[in-house]
């Protein structure tokens, strides 16, 4: 046996922040050190932060990574690190991954499958290895090979998959299987989204198993630049075997997972089950020799790490209730602010915007501790006193109702009831007499009363627009993040007020439908992460109907009413944006799968989506940033692009109507 540790990092990183980045990467390379672990693989683009975006243009970008790689090295003594980094060759800029072995950097591979679809822009930036060519590049004098390559470290072969270059139909772990490599190193930047880890997982150990190596898997790990989530999940595979996975969504800096693989095992199952072509000297340029003795290491029993609520029955929610708890907690602290406000109506996005917050705060004080999440957030000074997660909370957290008299009761007690019970601050604010005073200045102005009847959306729209400058300044007295409550279905059809409910720096729930929230409120309810904080008091909140209660309480508005039912409403939007279909197929679909509604209803509801979608789509430019937890997201600058000013469907909502009349 031919025993080695290996190990995969995982590590949460901020684009540009050179300091930040290398301090962490330091820390994760001596904590492998002190496990034993002869062979690291760090994340894609690890030294700079993934999401760098245009900054990638600047030279001063690849100049300051190679700098910092320099520096990195002399950390691997006795040990194999891979490091990700852009390098610049031939006037491109590639994405490349560096192998490090006992502090002399040996050589790069570069990405040959570029990401360029959803969130991911990569064309823009990096250009693609061609496969079966190399190249070198020479700095100070030293000459290094690049390109697709890989290495012979001390008898032991180590070649890369980086990221895409493992999601595409002709992986280069093919080529490198048929060149006898032993070990894939697989850098990823892999975004959060829900139940991906399988997908994962499965072309790790498949991979594994198809190629005859071991397999090793580092990610990312948290909101490193704003929207994006990434959520870690190390994984390690042998011949086709599950090894190891670590912890996804940590709210540490950096986590190893390690292994003890048995390389001369490894090589007889590949011997089983590769195919090989005959070697050729030609060949022989692909591979960098460098000398490395490896430690030997005894048996070792292999488990999956995976957190125990990897398997939960309520795997979406318990998803999204971490995902978006960290990606609140990484930006509190990167963008230095000192908490959240929240403009608490009492009904289900404020609600589970405020509940979140919560969570972040809970979750982050189980893992680390009060002492290690104030640590975090050296910044905030008030948290130095705070003894327990509730005192944080009500340190970070500040929820305002704002009323107006079409304001009830109800509304009030449950946001009264909810700040209560997550220990946030509560403030009451009324907002009425503003009201009154626009509609008499703007009255006076045009020389005529507004009424209900003739400017129902003005006098609505009042109302959610007199909110925002209060609790704006609430925000900017704590210096804290201002955050918006809107949904993913509301923004699908506009049903939102810009400069009201859209008010906020930060958007946390814009990416997630209605239909969701409200199953995940009830979830927060009764059962919380892991079954364990559960917020009771929601009960007066799931209770209600959604309402703007912008109009007055004998129009006994509701959101439903004003749209459409919300599940008809995310099923149109699946269909109609999603899945790229036609309205006249929408209705085809809608027609065979919901028998209560009739022909005429499902045909109304479809034409008023695609108007509004058409017509909104202002809004959706202008919405705060918010996070993706899943690839249905209509984010205009990550995801779902679509013309402000378009034909509005109007060619296929008159087949629409043809076809209902026939």
């Amino acid at each position: 046996m031919r025993l080695i540790k290996v190990a995969a990092a995982v590590v949460n990183q901020t684009p540009l922040a050179w300091e930040a980045n290398t301090r962490n990467l330091k820390a994760a390379i001596k904590h492998a050190r002190a496990l034993g672990v002869s062979l690291l693989c760090l994340p894609e683009m690890c030294i700079t932060g993934y999401g760098c975006e245009d900054a990638l243009h600047a030279p001063n970008t690849a100049e300051r990574a190679w700098q910092i790689l320099e520096e990195l090295a002399v950390e691997t003594d006795g040990m194999i690190v891979s490091f990700g980094l852009p390098v610049i060759y031939n006037n491109g800029l590639y994405n490349c991954a560096c192998l490090v072995a006992d502090g002399k950097i040996q050589g790069f591979v570069a990405k040959q499958h570029l990401a360029g679809d959803g969130i991911h822009y990569e064309p823009r930036w990096f250009k693609a290895w061609p496969g079966d060519t190399q190249a070198t590049i020479t700095r100070n004098g030293e000459t290094y090979p690049i390109g697709d390559i890989f290495f012979d470290c001390g008898g032991i072969r180590v070649g890369f998959e980086i990221c895409e270059d493992a999601w595409v139909a002709r992986r280069p772990g093919s080529d490198l299987s048929q060149k006898g490599v032993d070990v894939i190193l697989n850098p990823s930047a892999s975004h959060f989204a829900f139940s991906k880890l399988d997908v994962r997982k499965r072309f790790v150990i498949e991979g594994s198993r198809a190629f005859g190596v071991t397999y090793i898997y580092s990610n990312l790990l948290g909101n490193e630049a704003g929207r994006v989530i990434y959520d870690g999940g190390a994984v390690i595979a042998s011949a086709g075997k599950l090894l190891c996975t670590g912890p996804r969504l940590s709210f540490d800096e950096y986590f190893i997972t390690e292994a003890v693989v048995d390389v001369d095992q490894t090589r007889v199952d590949r011997v089983r089950t590769v195919s090989f072509k005959p070697l050729i000297d030609e060949d022989a340029q692909d591979c960098i020799n460098c000398d490395f003795d490896w430690k030997d290491q005894a048996p070792e029993h292999t488990f999956d790490e995976s957190s125990p609520w990897e398997v939960s029955p309520d795997l979406k929610e318990e998803e999204f209730c971490r995902a978006v708890s960290l990606a609140l907690f990484d930006y509190v602290r990167k963008s230095r602010s000192r908490g959240f406000v929240v403009s608490l109506s009492g009904g289900a996005d404020s609600s589970a915007v405020a509940c979140l917050c919560a969570y972040m705060v809970s979750l982050g004080v189980k893992e680390l501790g009060v002492a290690g999440f104030v640590e975090k957030l050296p910044h905030i000074a008030a948290l130095k006193t705070c003894n327990s997660a509730e005192d944080i909370v009500h340190v970070l957290l500040t929820c305002v109702y704002q009323a107006t008299r079409n304001s009830g009761e109800v509304t009030l007690n449950a946001a009264q009831s909810v700040a209560d019970a997550v220990n946030a601050e509560f403030f009451v604010l009324d907002v009425d007499s503003l009201v009154t005073s626009y509609v008499s200045m703007v009255e006076g102005a045009i020389e005529r009363s507004l009424s209900w009847e003739q400017d129902d959306i003005t006098l609505q729209n009042i109302q959610a627009r007199a909110r925002g400058p209060g609790v704006w300044m609430l925000a900017n007295i704590k210096g804290a993040l201002l955050l918006a409550t809107s949904n993913r279905s509301e923004a699908a059809v506009g049903y939102a007020t810009m400069d009201g409910d859209t008010c906020g720096g930060l958007s946390p729930i814009a990416g997630i439908d209605k239909a969701f929230l409200r199953k995940w409120l009830w979830w927060a309810q009764t059962r919380g992460p892991l079954g364990h904080h559960a917020i009771p008091e929601l009960n007066t909140v799931t209770s209600q109907v959604p309402t703007a209660e912008l109009r007055p309480s004998e129009a006994e508005q509701t959101d439903e009413g004003d749209l459409m039912p919300y599940e008809i409403l995310d099923e149109i939007e699946r269909l109609a944006i999603r899945d790229k279909k036609a309205p006249v197929e929408v209705f085809e679909i809608l027609r065979a799968t919901n028998s209560d509604y009739t022909e005429a209803a499902l045909g109304a509801y479809v034409e008023r989506f695609f108007r509004l979608w058409c017509r909104n789509q202002w809004k959706r430019e202008r919405y705060a940033p918010s996070f993706h937890v899943d690839d249905e997201n209509l984010d205009p600058k990550t995801w779902c692009r679509f013309p402000i000013l378009s034909g509005g469907f109007d060619l296929e909502l008159e087949e629409l109507r043809m076809r209902i009349e026939a």
